[in-house]
């Protein structure tokens, strides 16, 4: 009697030790390579997590789109198969509608400006439309302003748009921006793009210094204009069955671990974008630097005109004017 007393106190202290230390894996996913902007915001979340929750919480790390395109693992995490992922703004319109305002081209003054609306009750509000479909938001990151490569010319004026084939993200308010600019839009997710570039299948893509620089467009691109034409956000999501499972406090570490893995992604990208250019000169990529910006403001009048029916010009204002 002795004896099975004493074995069923070591099988009940031994199973509220394995509670106690019980660790439940997650996934998070990005499109990139690990050395990249968004690699980084990824690593430091997932350190992060780990950290603030003693242990309990691991986030395995996915690269180079290992688990699919960003639409795919966007898909996967509403769908509760994936619990975490790292996200251009890309695709999140076909989630949630409401953020498609954040791709209007020539929205945003420079990153000060749109990081200050991400962060200010503008972003803070986009984050919440996020619940009613399946996801928890869990803070604003970064993939910066994009420009545009291609293989067949320099780009100095609108017109020289004209006609070249250029891979885009799945995002319908690009889509018809680049129509504007008499470009044939070709939408594409990003782990097809090198090869697409490489086999001619299309001519040019759009995309931040940091990924240009990550994904080694230099070897299949030679002509490169720093349009900035549109500000690319991107976005830690979470299935939201799974965060609202989180204890109070492990909510609050999720958060504040998104949060520091933004702060890394913003300072990686500003360091990207401050030696990017010299290092793509330096591999043969001609660069045009400076551009008349109110000649490709004016190409996209007729678009721009759609975009304030679509969406108000007092809402596009107020992100404009924000300061």
């Amino acid at each position: 009697m002795k004896l099975s007393k004493l074995l069923i106190c070591l099988s009940l202290g031994l199973g509220f030790m394995a509670s106690a230390t019980a660790q439940t894996t997650m996934r998070i996913s990005i499109s990139t390579a690990q050395n990249s902007h968004q690699g980084v915001a990824i690593d430091t979340f997932a350190k992060e997590v780990e950290k603030r929750t003693a242990g309990r919480y691991k986030v395995q790390t996915f690269y180079n789109g290992a688990l699919g395109g960003e639409r795919e693992s966007i898909e996967a995490v509403q769908l509760g198969t994936q619990a975490l992922a790292f996200s251009s703004s890309g695709p999140i319109p076909n989630f949630v509608p409401e953020t498609k305002i954040l791709d209007v081209p020539f929205l945003f003054r420079d990153k000060a400006h749109a990081r200050a609306v991400l962060d200010g009750p503008i972003g803070q509000d986009l984050l919440t439309k996020f619940d009613a479909k399946g996801f928890k938001a869990l803070a604003w990151a970064e993939n910066g302003f994009r420009h545009m490569t291609n293989s067949k010319r320099d780009v100095k004026t609108p017109e020289d748009l004209k006609g070249l084939k250029m891979r885009t993200m799945e995002n319908p308010v690009h889509i018809a921006a680049y129509k504007g600019f008499g470009i044939i839009p070709t939408p594409m997710a990003f782990p097809e793009v090198f090869t697409a570039l490489q086999q001619g299948t299309v001519d040019g893509q759009e995309n931040p210094l940091s990924v240009i620089i990550s994904a080694k467009f230099d070897q299949v691109q030679k002509h490169l204009t720093l349009t900035g034409h549109v500000y690319s956000p991107c976005i830690f999501v979470m299935n939201k069955a799974q965060f609202d499972e989180l204890s109070a406090a492990d909510k609050q570490a999720f958060l504040d671990a998104a949060k520091e893995g933004t702060k890394a992604n913003r300072a990686r990208v500003d360091e990207d974008d401050a030696k990017g250019v010299a290092d793509l000169r330096a591999k043969g990529v001609t660069v045009i630097d400076t551009i008349d910006k109110a000649k490709f403001v004016a190409a996209l009048a007729p678009v721009n005109a759609e975009f304030e029916k679509q969406f108000g010009k007092v809402a596009l204002d107020k992100i404009r004017n924000y300061k």
